[in-house]
């Protein structure tokens, strides 16, 4: 028994905040952009073993690329039945005969 998640973390810019002299306000720069990156990771009860991506974005295919990785790491003969939450991209693993997705 395999459980899964995922999680966004990123950068956002500092705060525009600064020390002046009183009654004068400094003009500073603030950064608008954000940069995020997706880690996905799971973990197997019985044995500990672990299995993680990091990604660019959060989709159906990354997704599919990370079960494809709990396939891979689940030995042989056996069959990994993997825990996740609801989101919108957990998908239909037909195509890994030695997974099934528990919701």
């Amino acid at each position: 028994m395999w459980f899964q998640d995922e999680s966004r973390i990123g950068q956002q810019g500092s705060l525009t905040r600064v020390w002046h002299e009183k009654g004068k306000r400094p003009r500073i720069i603030r950064q608008q952009q954000f940069e995020y990156a997706y880690i996905f990771g799971a973990v197997c009860l019985r044995t500990g073993t672990t299995a993680a991506l990091v990604m660019p974005s959060v989709n159906k295919e990354a997704m599919l690329l990370h079960l494809r990785q709990i396939s891979k790491e689940t030995p042989e003969g056996r069959h990994a039945v993997v825990v996740m939450d609801g989101a919108g991209w957990h998908q239909d693993v037909s195509e890994l005969k030695n997974i099934s997705i528990f919701v």
